[in-house]
């Protein structure tokens, strides 16, 4: 079983007077670092200028714990209220993780400069296929180009999230221009998807959150 198994993916719309208190208050969300279970939380602006948060946790239930007994909490104390308008929140159960430059999923956390989260929604029929092909196209194909690591999660039917950590941007930007074409076509991913978001998060610094348990190891071929 993967050791990082659960993920959550927030989007927020800020306004641009609210950008500053926002950051600030994200910066606050350092206070969880101890939260049983946390692997990791990181964030930054997208290209749209909505904010962007991707966090990791050990299980289901200890995510769920930590919304019943301190999220609410956690937002008061982090005077985070009014100061966004949340847009849409999705969790799911991680099925593979995608090895690379560094040791783990959550050391990459720690080094990452630009996240990566394309959500996935695919065409009936095509699950097996689709994830066939992140096993063993897309997988290898982000190894080779040097990813930090990543994780491919399922927080709905027929619907997927894969996350991976870039060193820096000319590394991610040398991969989608150089690798993406050619992997596409040889995962056949024009057949698979119904529909593609993608996102590339320049990740802010201040926002990084890593949890006491960061040091777990992923492996590629490794399932629920």
């Amino acid at each position: 079983m993967s050791s990082v198994v659960f993920v959550k993916w927030v989007t927020c719309a800020v306004d641009a007077r609210r950008r500053q208190p926002f950051s600030t208050a994200q910066q606050r969300w350092a206070m969880i670092a101890d939260q049983p279970g946390l692997i990791g939380q990181v964030g930054g602006w997208s290209l749209t200028g909505d904010a962007q948060i991707l966090a990791l946790w050990t299980d289901a239930e200890a995510y769920t714990s930590f919304m019943g007994a301190r999220h609410d909490a956690v937002v008061d104390a982090a005077a985070q209220r009014g100061t966004y308008r949340p847009l849409t929140t999705s969790t799911g159960a991680v099925i593979l993780s995608v090895p690379g430059a560094a040791a783990s999923v959550g050391a990459a956390i720690g080094v990452g400069t630009v996240l990566r989260v394309a959500d996935c929604e695919v065409h009936e029929g095509r699950d097996e296929h689709f994830m066939e092909a992140q096993r063993t196209v897309w997988a290898p194909g982000m190894s080779a180009a040097g990813v930090l690591g990543g994780v491919f999660a399922v927080p709905g039917e027929h619907r997927y999230l894969v996350a991976t950590w870039w060193p820096d941007p000319e590394a991610y930007d040398r991969y989608a221009r150089d690798d993406v074409p050619r992997l596409r076509q040889r995962a056949d991913a024009a057949a698979d998807l119904r529909r593609l978001s993608g996102y590339v998060i320049m990740l802010e610094p201040t926002w990084q959150v890593v949890g006491a348990r960061r040091s777990t190891t992923t492996s590629l071929d490794q399932r629920r």
